[in-house]
């Protein structure tokens, strides 16, 4: 009993300093954003601080970084950690369109998009071909990119954060208190560069804690990192690149759209009580 309490102790003192670390390192990076410029150099870095908190943390504690779990993951749970965001998404988009509080794309915005994405040519030639070139573009390669930025935060979060956690919490409790510190993780960026900040930072936790059980779930079924960096990159490609430039807002509907809006909150809500339940039946 005695030796169990010092090992939680032991595992409290490794959490707390890994957090202290990645505050302190992340902190340089929030700075860097909201007072000098919110260059994508400044945010790539930002996402990699609880990489380096990692690495930093493990030296300390005279763990290897090789004790992660860097291994490939099962091939269904790869599918899956695709396929789970990229449907949450479009389920927000699908409920938009269809309660009226946004439309489908007209072929001016479609054109433009197509201009961003450097698909003059084809865009300039139908509308049509220029989105299903720009989804499987942004769907692929996109992703790829953008796994590039969502591995240092997952090295951090899912690879180490969560694992700690596990030898003191439950999967509930677990996937609650990384949801929560993640979430937190991002206020400074909301806060400054939100519009209505109350209703952006209440939406944002609750889609940050919900996508928090779906992650924790499929990276201690696949024991593996890699399951989340994937579903945090095709999330992030989705719901930031792909669905909102396809969608015409309406008027008064603002508050509903994109990564802060009330439907993907409702919706990623809806997928983080399922993924609970699933966890709990098969007992992780």
């Amino acid at each position: 009993m005695q030796e169990k309490k010092l090992e939680h102790k032991g595992t409290w003192r490794s959490i707390f300093l890994f957090l202290t670390i990645v505050t302190a390192t992340s902190a340089l990076f929030h700075y860097a954003i909201v007072n000098l410029y919110p260059s994508s150099l400044y945010v790539g870095a930002l996402m990699w601080s609880p990489a380096i908190a990692t690495f930093v943390t493990l030296t300390l504690l005279g763990r290897s970084v090789s004790s992660l779990n860097w291994n490939w993951a099962k091939w269904k749970y790869i599918r899956w950690s695709y396929v789970v965001p990229a449907l949450y998404v479009l389920i927000t988009y699908l409920l938009l369109w269809l309660f009226g509080l946004g439309g489908l794309a007209d072929a001016e915005m479609i054109l433009a998009w197509a201009r961003e994405l450097g698909l003059v040519g084809i865009g300039t030639l139908s509308p049509l071909v220029a989105t299903i070139v720009g989804v499987v573009l942004l769907g692929t390669i996109g992703v790829l990119k953008a796994m590039a930025t969502t591995l240092g935060e997952e090295i951090g979060w899912r690879g180490f954060f969560i694992y700690e956690l596990r030898k003191v919490l439950p999967f509930t409790g677990v996937s609650l208190f990384s949801g929560f510190i993640w979430a937190s993780w991002h206020w400074p960026l909301i806060v400054y560069y939100g519009g209505n900040i109350v209703l952006e930072l209440i939406t944002f936790f609750i889609v940050i804690i919900s996508m928090s059980f779906i992650m924790t779930y499929y990276t201690f079924k696949s024991n593996s990192l890699w399951p989340a960096v994937i579903f945090h990159a095709v999330s992030n490609v989705y719901i930031q690149k792909i669905l909102p430039p396809l969608t015409m807002e309406m008027e008064g509907s603002e508050y509903w759209f994109g990564e802060y809006g009330i439907m993907f909150a409702i919706v990623t809500f809806s997928f983080g009580v399922y993924f609970w339940r699933k966890a709990r039946n098969e007992n992780l």
